[in-house]
């Protein structure tokens, strides 16, 4: 090809150069279009050639994406003839011998060569992000309106192939840090500015996500989505229950103006905030009135949408907090036909059934679920629960043990390169979703669930653990810290089911493996506090249990088992006291007012013993294996 400085590309070469690889496309032959596309961006650049470079990188970064299959793929052969091309030393090729129409090719010995179609995309698209990002028309100036849109435009399109390719491959971190770049000029733009917010969702960085979304909302005041997101990420990563109710009202009042077919999740949104705000409240008119408008919210959105198996499965959630097992049955029944394979619903539908005692029925449910969902870690543990209940510990061990070998098989891996890689990994003091338990973490009100207490718990055990690393050599575990989240309960779980079967070497055993993880968490001193209370140490039991409450006051089941050891150790009127505490965060739990009606007992009050000990008789009727708080609260 003629020197910049001789000639340029006409429109007509242009057009021809762009349209060839298009033609063989048409015509079915896709390899020789990908030969075409190469031949054509290894040939050495030129001023002249920058915008039609861009646009065949994108085109040929499109085809592999949407056309070539990790099989099918074949590496780029980049070989030059030496007869029509001599190699120099400089890394490009001198002239052609054959035509000086022939353009000249990049040769030398330091050219890179994607491996696989994962390297080439990616190379392709960083070209074309970088071409784009220098092209970009910054100023606001009308007379430049034209080219702003036109380079903005191709931005785009790169912009969003990046995302199809790297979301595939999990790499949101790059994304993120190419969206950030682009915002210098992508002024007031709602298509950047969105995408960039779901990649900083997708990546752990919800609080700077939140603040892109609200933002969008406020360029597309009619679009209800960003606020209908901005809402969601409040509820099951920030805890933020009051923030996320007013992204949820704002989204439902923005689709009552300008319908966009979300006006049902809109009204699910905003029964989900009342619903959250009501585990938050202690007094029974206000906890009354917000599981009212949360009904009426649920409800609404099951008559805007029937077909809509959310409205059906948080109806029946409502319905199995109120303890009226049967119709959370029917409208969790009515979620799964909706929506077969929801295993939030499963997983509600087998707590119904534990809570009407057909605990064999709820473990067969279990068992077919499983083989839906071998790798589902909520099943496995109440699948642990309810052996437990049905067969004896040992089963129930078995179940545990098996946690723990899935654990190390889907996890230990990704760990492990993350500590080899300087534990460059995500690290987050609340994180959920390894149990696909989203928003419950502000919910929790017993601690046989499977994730750490609430966001302000998860808070505090944080900036302790930043404490210990400074003072002591402890140092979090490299990873992402859900998943040891996970490993811990999985450890505590198996502690718990030794202790139970009289096992207290294996027991203790279990606790230590859990604090080398992260010996400051509330769930192991409530642990402890377990042994100490099986060796009849009602002494040192109570320290445990005070450090647990410590750092989670709303830990019901270390305010129930303080309580009881206050009272063996002749403390009746500070146990009165803490389980009325423990019956205040959560008035369904009948373990409280039976605990409450033996210390009211000893202290001589029988009536109103009495009146706790039937209220505990009441209770456990509906009550089922697990807290129904540990379902997962979230609009997915």
């Amino acid at each position: 090809m003629p020197s910049a400085d001789d000639s340029r590309v006409g429109p007509i070469l242009e057009t021809a150069l762009q349209r060839a690889p298009i033609l063989h496309i048409k015509n079915g032959k896709l390899n020789r279009a990908i030969v075409q596309y190469r031949n054509i961006l290894s040939s050495v650049e030129t001023s002249t050639t920058q915008s039609l470079r861009l646009t065949l990188a994108r085109q040929l970064a499109e085809v592999l994406i949407r056309g070539v299959s990790e099989s099918s793929y074949s590496k780029p052969d980049l070989s030059v003839d030496p007869v029509s091309n001599k190699t120099g030393t400089g890394g490009r090729s001198s002239t052609s011998s054959d035509s000086p129409w022939k353009p000249r090719k990049y040769v030398g010995q330091n050219l890179f060569f994607p491996k696989d179609e994962n390297e080439e995309i990616f190379l392709l698209l960083l070209i074309c992000e970088t071409m784009a990002v220098r092209e970009a028309v910054l100023s606001r100036s009308p007379d430049h309106k034209e080219a702003r849109i036109h380079s903005l435009y191709n931005a785009t399109a790169i912009y969003d192939l990046m995302t199809i390719a790297l979301v595939r491959r999990g790499q949101l971190a790059i994304l993120g840090e190419s969206f950030d770049r682009a915002l210098k000029f992508s002024f007031e733009e709602f298509h950047i500015w969105f995408q960039f917010g779901l990649s900083l969702a997708a990546s752990d960085k919800h609080g700077r996500s939140v603040l892109l979304l609200k933002e969008c909302a406020r360029m597309e005041p009619t679009n209800a989505l960003p606020s209908l997101m901005a809402a969601k990420i409040c509820y099951e990563k920030l805890g933020d229950i009051e923030e996320g109710l007013r992204f949820a009202r704002e989204a439902a009042e923005r689709e009552k103006s300008n319908s966009q077919g979300l006006v049902a999740r809109c009204y699910i949104a905003v029964g989900l905030g009342f619903f959250l705000k009501s585990e938050e409240m202690y007094l029974k008119t206000e906890k009354e009135e917000l599981l009212r408008g949360a009904y009426e919210s649920f409800h609404k959105a099951q008559q805007l949408d029937p077909n809509d198996y959310l409205a059906e499965y948080y109806l029946a959630l409502y319905y199995a907090q109120i303890r009226q097992i049967a119709e959370g049955i029917q409208h969790v029944k009515l979620a799964l036909q909706l929506r077969y394979e929801h295993a939030n619903s499963l997983l509600l539908l087998v707590l119904l059934l534990s809570a009407q005692k057909e605990y064999e029925e709820a473990l067969q449910l279990v068992d077919a679920a499983r083989e839906e969902y071998p790798d589902n870690f909520n099943l496995l543990y109440i699948k642990a629960h309810l052996e437990e209940h049905v067969c004896g510990g040992e089963e129930a061990l078995l179940t545990s043990k098996q946690m723990l070998r899935l654990w190390r098989m889907v996890y230990e891996e990704q760990t492990q390169r993350e500590m080899n890689a300087g534990d460059r990994g995500r690290r987050g003091a609340v994180s959920n979703n390894v149990f696909q338990l989203y928003s419950s973490e502000v919910s929790e009100r017993d601690s046989s669930s499977l994730r750490a207490n609430s966001v302000a718990a998860s808070l505090v055990e944080h900036a302790l653990s930043e404490v210990a690393s400074s003072m002591s050599s402890y140092q979090p575990r490299p990873g992402p810290q859900e998943a040891w989240v996970l490993q811990i309960q999985i450890w505590l779980l198996l502690a718990r089911l030794y202790l139970k079967m009289d096992q207290l070497c294996e027991a203790n055993a279990c606790i230590q493996e859990a604090s080398a993880i992260f010996p400051l968490s509330h769930h192991i001193m409530f642990t402890r506090g377990l042994i100490y209370e099986y060796k009849s140490n009602f002494e040192e039991a109570r320290k445990w249990y005070q450090n647990a409450v410590a750092i989670n006051p709303t830990h019901v089941r270390s305010l129930q088992h303080l309580g009881l050891v206050s009272h063996y150790l002749g403390s009746n009127h500070v146990a009165e006291k803490t389980l009325r505490d423990a019956v205040k965060i959560d008035p369904l739990s009948h373990k409280c007012w039976y605990n409450m009606g033996k210390v009211l007992e000893a202290m001589g009050d029988y009536d109103s013993a009495s009146k706790c000990l039937s209220t505990a008789i009441e209770l456990e009727a509906t009550c089922p294996i697990l807290p129904f708080s540990t379902i997962p609260k979230c609009l997915d």
